[in-house]
């Protein structure tokens, strides 16, 4: 069987040391001192008294994404979540922390930062504009403090790119842990700076003070660096991302010194792995590397949608369906795993934030009406699902803070590629399912499992916002609520739903999100509309209308999904009912695209199509 290396969990947040085997460098990095708080015992309430109004999971069919009508709840959590993104950033160089206790102590605040968080920053500042809870110059003024000294750090020479590490205080590149004080081997990562450049074609678009200086420092990353254009097996038809580089060997981590796929520069050390699956926010790179002419288009095949069906495949968690298509000359096979009926393009680890963070940027599901137009929804519909299913009473299953302490990933097992998963409990309950054809003592052990101590992460219900509003309030009002895990910064980072022990922390990257998906959802698409310019259209929406996922929709006459249960309703959406961005132009071929799938009959899709005015900046 072909060796499958380990993904970068998390915007490979944790890639600070060599030394030991590259999974435990992953896992360790962000497993702060400080453990969570446990909650107070009036939260502790068993789970009957905590779960919200159950409402049936409808699988046959997407929701509303209209968020106005929870407008009073979303700028409540916004201007709070805003707070807590204001106590870790200091203001003299504009660079948030990681993170920050629950009490908001700037005592408590980490010593280092990454390319992701200050992008998120970035955007959040933005997002705070655009939703009245900064003032324009208030904005501004932070904007050009972080830009300054983004100017200022040390970066790789030859391609432009920011370490992963830096401290907050000073903007230094960080060669030992601030923590413990082990050795950090500086390292270039593809999807930290990703974010990062994305963060600053926002700022260059949206803060004409600052559109030069943030325009200058999008322009001289070069993501052709990161893109190996061979295909590293024979089942993917073209190239893909390389997780990341070091400049040096990094002790004894698993690296590949070779010259820079981009041609410039001295030799340095790849990662052991690519960035090979479809539904992962590592695609925000692929992007970039795109519409800068940095990458060719094929990147967008060059990733798997499920791997291969077949024995040699059936370590993965489902045996896929699905069927291969031909795009560009290519040929790519659609698979897809099934939940409840349901059919969808899986994550590696299925969680929340590798489906739709990057969808907070881009337009996805309007310019893939036939792709992710039917993904996301079907992905929220899974999340809700599994957490009815779980007996949690709450959904939402991303990486985050460990209510027991540290960091950890969450998922919906059965929705991920990774055989052992992301665990939506603390117990790691491991779903088994047996693999068509190729049945083995090791297959299909434990396929319908019993749950236990589930741990929701609110930043996952903000990413659904734009496919079900209803459901992700509700969830929302009840993890405030009755599970108590809010605080003066807005939602804590987790809660685990029986024991009510609370992750009383907040990250950075968590709530960059929630600032981002609360701003789409009151502020008609602006983060949309401020990094999906006519540029970026003009390269991605070809692309993205051409693919067809094999995700679908459970039919209407499989008793599947029928059940009622702790998850939010889904109900009715429209393809197009999230703001679209770019030009107009954009926009009308998304609806043209969109209805020609409707009334064409391509797929099991049923699109209803919305239109909505556009932001202009």
């Amino acid at each position: 069987m072909p060796l499958h290396l380990p993904r970068l969990p998390r915007s490979g947040r944790a890639l600070r040391a060599g030394g030991a085997a590259l999974a435990a460098t992953l896992a360790g990095a962000v497993a702060l001192a400080a453990p969570a708080s446990a909650a107070p015992a009036s939260a502790a309430a068993p789970l009957a008294a905590a779960a919200p109004t159950a409402l049936a999971v409808d699988t046959h069919g997407p929701a509303s994404g209209d968020a106005s009508p929870y407008a009073a709840d979303l700028r409540r959590w916004a201007a709070d979540t805003w707070r807590s993104l204001d106590a870790m950033t200091d203001p003299a160089v504009g660079l948030p922390a990681d993170n920050i206790d629950g009490a908001l102590d700037p005592a408590s605040a980490s010593g280092h930062t990454s390319p992701t968080n200050i992008g998120g920053y970035l955007w959040s500042t933005l997002a705070a504009r655009g939703l009245g809870i900064i003032s324009a110059d208030d904005a501004r003024a932070r904007l050009a403090t972080t830009v300054g000294t983004l100017e200022r750090l040390e970066r790789n020479a030859a391609s432009g790119m920011f370490y992963n590490w830096y401290s907050p205080a000073d903007g230094r590149k960080l060669t030992t842990w601030p923590e413990d004080g082990s050795v950090v081997h500086p390292f270039l990562s593809t999807v930290d700076n990703g974010w990062l450049a994305a963060a600053l074609r926002m700022v260059a678009n949206g803060e004409p003070a600052l559109a030069d200086r943030a325009r200058a420092l999008y322009d001289s990353m070069d993501f052709g660096v990161f893109f190996d254009p061979t295909p590293y097996t024979p089942n993917l038809p073209a190239g893909t991302n390389k997780g990341g580089f070091w400049e040096e060997q990094p002790g004894d981590t698993c690296a590949s010194e070779q010259a820079p796929f981009s041609g410039v520069g001295p030799n340095v050390f790849y990662t052991c792995h690519w960035y090979d699956t479809t539904v992962s926010e590592s695609r925000i790179a692929t992007y970039l590397g795109i519409v800068n002419g940095q990458i060719p288009s094929s990147g967008l095949y060059g990733t798997f949608r499920t791997m291969p069906a077949g024995c040699d495949y059936s370590w993965q968690e489902q045996s896929p369906v699905g069927e291969s298509r031909v795009y560009d000359g290519l040929t790519v096979y659609e698979g897809a795993y099934r939940y409840d009926g349901m059919r969808f393009v899986p994550s590696w680890g299925g969680s929340m934030f590798e489906a739709l963070m990057p969808d907070l940027l881009v337009p996805e599901e309007v310019w893939g009406p036939t792709s992710w137009g039917v993904n996301h929804p079907v992905t929220v519909a899974v999340q809700e699902k599994h957490g009815q299913d779980a007996g949690y009473g709450y959904w939402g299953f991303s990486p985050a803070s460990n209510p027991d302490g540290g960091y950890r990933e969450y998922g919906v097992d059965a929705a991920g590629m990774r055989a052992d998963g992301y665990f939506s409990d603390q117990e790691n309950t491991d779903v088994d399912l047996p693999f068509d054809g190729c049945p083995t003592a090791e297959r299909g052990t434990n396929p319908a499992p019993a749950y236990g101590d589930g741990v929701v992460t609110p930043h996952a219900s903000f990413l659904a916002l734009g496919y079900d509003a209803r459901g992700a309030v509700e969830n929302l009002r009840g993890i405030e609520r009755e599970l108590h895990a809010y605080g003066p910064g807005g939602f804590y980072d987790a809660v685990a739903v029986h024991s009510g022990r609370i992750a009383e922390r907040y990250l950075s990257l968590d709530q960059s999100m929630i600032m981002a998906a609360v701003a789409n959802g009151l502020d008609d698409g602006a983060m949309r509309t401020l990094f999906a310019d006519d540029a970026v259209r003009d390269a991605l929406q070809p692309l993205m209308a051409a693919q067809t996922f094999s995700a679908a929709w459970a039919p209407r006459s499989e008793p599947a999904g029928e059940a009622t249960g702790g998850g939010a309703a889904v109900a009715g959406i429209a393809a197009g009912e999230l703001a679209a961005t770019g030009s107009g132009a954009g926009g009308a071929v998304a609806v043209a695209t969109a209805l020609a799938v409707l009334f064409g009959g391509a797929g099991t899709i049923a699109l209803a199509i919305g239109w909505r005015r556009r932001r202009t900046t």
